[in-house]
């Protein structure tokens, strides 16, 4: 009997250890692991720098209240604000505290000049930012927001890619229109450079913010440090986590200076955000993945990858449809449920997970063996060639 709440669908596995790409099961079998916490795990298992900077820190201060000065933390904000486009940085725990964030930073900002009626954010239909309420009302999804009424006023959605419905959903309450530049679990659906450029030349026009929810894409898992940065645009807010925190919980909400004159001592806060231990991970991790060899590899990892995955979908066009993603944030559409195909994986010895529209999701660790890939490559075939 599990004393847990039933809120997973678990798996009956159970893990010991894990290292580098690979877990180690209670049951004996190794795991290649391209699920990494669903890209949390950027840098794979008990990094050895990430352990070291964790294990120093636990001797020394685990928790103070911002109430007080966090040097770690700073450190940390100044590496991300130098690193992009931000002026200002909060922490958080998770993404979906981030994405919260986010969304009072945008409001706060026209309340602080004047315009506290902008407050509707505009969003996806059936976009992914989180579990908090306010965050699965911002989706829209039926299916996330059924049973949690009344319905949470201040959220409006469009579809993807219809530009034109976007346009006329924009109102004089408008305060944001909030994206994933990739969306994760809506299936690995890319957001193209011209539309990001669209995007924010329309919200410079209608004198509105935008949000670029790089909590699954960001932190280089695209090859670039952020997914957006391709198009070479500039959003007014990014909220983070995952891979920021190579395990590590962590958050955070990344905004420019001028949305960040709306936020004063009183209006946002958290008590474990920032504290010492996520902040030294987080410094390290941000040490190794910001880094341009660090980057180009994940680059040349991706070109490697995806190329032999679209092999695999020439060879077998009955079984997968589509190879999508860009860096190594990577979905494989099948012409069917893919539930089924997930657990013969799995039983080869490589984890994935689900994603909309038929996506089995690939998330290997950012630091991956060219040799890892290979062995999942023959996972894939294997599957494939014996699935029915």
């Amino acid at each position: 009997m599990s004393y847990l709440a039933k809120t997973y669908n678990r798996k009956n596995i159970a893990f010991k250890y894990g290292k580098g790409s690979y877990l180690y099961a209670t049951n004996g079998k190794k795991y290649l692991d391209f699920v990494s916490g669903i890209a949390v795990n950027s840098l794979g298992h008990s990094h050895p720098k990430l352990v070291d900077a964790l294990k120093k820190q636990s001797k020394k201060l685990w928790h103070v209240s911002n109430a007080f000065q966090i040097p770690e933390g700073e450190k940390l904000a100044k590496k991300l604000c130098k690193k992009t486009f931000a002026h200002s940085v909060i922490f958080q725990n998770s993404g979906a505290e981030a994405t919260e964030a986010a969304i009072k930073v945008a409001r706060r900002y026209f309340y602080s000049i004047g315009k506290p009626k902008k407050n509707q954010i505009l969003c996806v239909k059936n976009s992914f930012h989180g579990r908090t309420i306010a965050a699965i009302f911002a989706s829209g999804s039926k299916k996330m927001t059924e049973g949690f009424g009344p319905k949470l006023p201040g959220f409006n959605t469009f579809i993807f890619g219809n530009h034109e419905a976007l346009k006329k959903k924009i109102n004089k309450n408008t305060a944001a229109i909030m994206v994933e530049p990739i969306m994760g679990e809506g299936g690995i659906k890319e957001i193209p450079d011209w539309c990001l450029k669209e995007l924010r030349k329309l919200c410079d026009k209608k004198k509105i913010l935008l949000i670029l929810d790089e909590v699954q894409c960001g932190i280089s898992r695209s090859g670039d440090f952020f997914a957006f940065e391709k198009s070479k645009i500039k959003p007014d807010i990014v909220p983070i986590a995952k891979g920021i925190g190579g395990g590590f919980p962590i958050g955070a909400v990344l905004m420019n200076k001028k949305v960040a004159s709306g936020m004063t001592p009183g209006t946002h806060g958290s008590t474990f955000g920032g504290n010492p231990l996520a902040m030294v991970v987080g410094n390290a991790v941000m040490d190794i993945v910001s880094n341009r060899k660090f980057l180009n590899n994940v680059k040349n990892l991706s070109k490697y990858f995806l190329s032999k995955l679209n092999k695999l979908k020439d060879r077998y066009p009955n079984i997968i449809r589509e190879i999508r993603g860009r860096g190594l944030l990577i979905g494989l559409q099948l012409q069917k449920d893919q539930s089924k195909f997930i657990e013969k994986l799995m039983d080869n010895g490589l984890l994935t997970i689900r994603a909309s529209e038929n996506v089995v999701r690939i998330l290997p660790p950012l630091n991956v063996k060219k040799i890892e890939l290979n062995q999942a490559l023959e996972i894939i075939n294997k599957v494939c060639k014996n699935f029915s």
